[in-house]
């Protein structure tokens, strides 16, 4: 349990260290450069190192450590409801900085600046963590150090097979954040971190479940066993496909590209009320009660009780 307790550690300090980093730059820098960009730094740098040792954990924790898929899953979700906590609004995922983007909710430049961003990033989350690593604090952290030169890849399946795969888990994880955008944090934060368990221990043993550009990229992009090209199929394109699917599915339409909804027709909510049928020529109305419409000095044949 030494090695769990060092990874459990290294979680809090490095939720620490970044929620410090945020009110830091956020008392420090205007509004448009902490949202724009320091938020999303500081969020990939959180996201990236959390899931670089929750990966070390999955690796090597069930023949090293004991640990057993209930442990590792529930720390997952406990992660990830963290995450949802703390990151202050951060994507820390291109793919949903491109789906703001299409949903004509962020413009050009402030989206390239996010990725930008966000790659930075992950960047120095996987140098501060192989850092924390070659100081061997445990076993673990010995072994991933030793093993981190000649790192395995995370797609163990076919191309097209982890594409789909990823591919998949994006929409999945698309069609519940636009389902769940304007939902109170109490009910989105938990629904995301149980989603992300789900595809976790799913789709995990064949492309790690990314479903994050970003993330991928620093991971596995650099490990044996694949081209690069491959690498960007099933980690780039299979996400931006699920997402844009999702998008789809969800608004009828790209927003940022067409107007017009392509699935979905368009009922007015407000109904135009009915006029009444206009009378026939030949029709007459027989008015209730005396009629202004009759001669002048004819009497009423009708008793006073008829209508």
């Amino acid at each position: 349990m030494a090695g769990l307790n060092v990874s459990l550690s290294f979680f809090f300090a490095t939720f620490a260290l970044c929620e410090g980093a945020r009110r830091a730059s956020k008392a420090l820098l205007p509004v448009g450069a902490y949202e724009g960009f320091a938020r999303e730094v500081v969020g990939a740098v959180q996201l990236g190192a959390c899931c670089l040792e929750m990966r070390m954990l999955v690796e090597l924790g069930p023949w090293a450590g004991g640990f057993g898929p209930d442990l590792l899953l529930t720390l997952l979700f406990l992660l990830f409801l963290a995450h949802g906590a703390t990151l202050d609004g951060a994507l820390a995922n291109p793919t949903v900085s491109l789906q703001e983007f299409l949903m004509a909710e962020a413009s050009l430049p402030g989206t390239l600046l996010k990725l930008a961003a966000q790659g930075l990033g992950m960047q120095a989350a996987c140098t501060l963590t192989h850092l924390c690593w070659a100081w061997e604090l445990s076993d673990l952290h010995l072994l991933q150090s030793l093993m981190a030169q000649s790192c395995s890849s995370a797609l163990r399946t076919s191309v097209p097979h982890g594409a789909l795969v990823e591919a998949v888990c994006a929409f999945c994880f698309h069609l519940i954040l636009l389902h769940l955008r304007h939902s109170p944090p109490a009910y989105r934060v938990p629904a995301v971190a149980l989603l992300v368990t789900v595809t976790a221990y799913t789709a995990g043993p064949f492309t790690s479940a990314f479903f994050n550009p970003a993330l991928a990229t620093s991971v596995t992009f650099g490990c044996s066993g694949h081209t690069l090209l491959e690498y960007a199929q099933v980690y780039w394109l299979g996400p931006l496909t699920g997402m844009v699917l999702a998008v789809l599915l969800h608004q009828g339409r790209l927003p940022r590209l067409f107007q017009r909804n392509l699935f979905y027709s368009q009922k007015n909510k407000y109904r135009a009320p009915r006029g009444k049928p206009a009378l026939a020529s030949g029709d007459t109305q027989t008015p209730a009660k005396g009629s202004s419409g009759r001669e002048p000095g004819r009497r009423s044949v009708d008793g006073p009780h008829s209508s």
